[in-house]
């Protein structure tokens, strides 16, 4: 099932249900692999573009709700959050810390890393292969204390 059969179905689910956020969510997935397609033109997208997609609606959250809670507005910074929750039942299963620590290990020997002037290579094999299970932001901080 793709996801956008998938989002369409959590849609009827959410309207039955009048769960409000969920709803709201799930139109801003539907809106933005809308908004994709057709930028693609009649290309279908692959998952790895809709996992991509996902991510930067998460991030896009996450990013608002740390703004919001900086400036005291805590009631604008929950919906955001509880938004975030519902984008990522539709993502990949997050690898552990020590998975992505073992993929890290075996990206670094792949590729003979031996310093930090290696790093560039050793985060986008890892990127490559934790396809959307872990940000990157914390791939790039594990590489960093790996290879220090």
């Amino acid at each position: 099932m793709s996801l956008q059969d998938q989002v369409m179905d959590a849609m009827k689910t959410a309207m039955k249900a009048k769960d409000t956020v969920a709803l709201e969510s799930l139109r801003a997935i539907k809106s933005a692999l809308l908004l994709q397609q057709s930028e693609a033109g009649s290309a279908p997208i692959s998952e790895q573009d809709e996992i991509k997609l996902l991510q930067k609606l998460v991030k896009q959250r996450k990013d608002s709700a740390t703004i919001y809670a900086e400036q005291g507005r805590q009631d604008l910074a929950d919906p955001e959050l509880a938004q975030v929750a519902v984008i990522e039942t539709f993502l990949p299963a997050p690898l552990s810390e020590e998975a992505l620590g073992q993929l890290i290990s075996d990206c670094i020997a792949e590729t003979g890393a031996t310093g930090m002037k290696d790093m560039g290579k050793v985060v986008g094999l890892v990127n490559e292969r934790a396809a959307g299970r872990a940000e990157g932001k914390l791939i790039a901080q594990l590489v960093k204390a790996s290879l220090s």
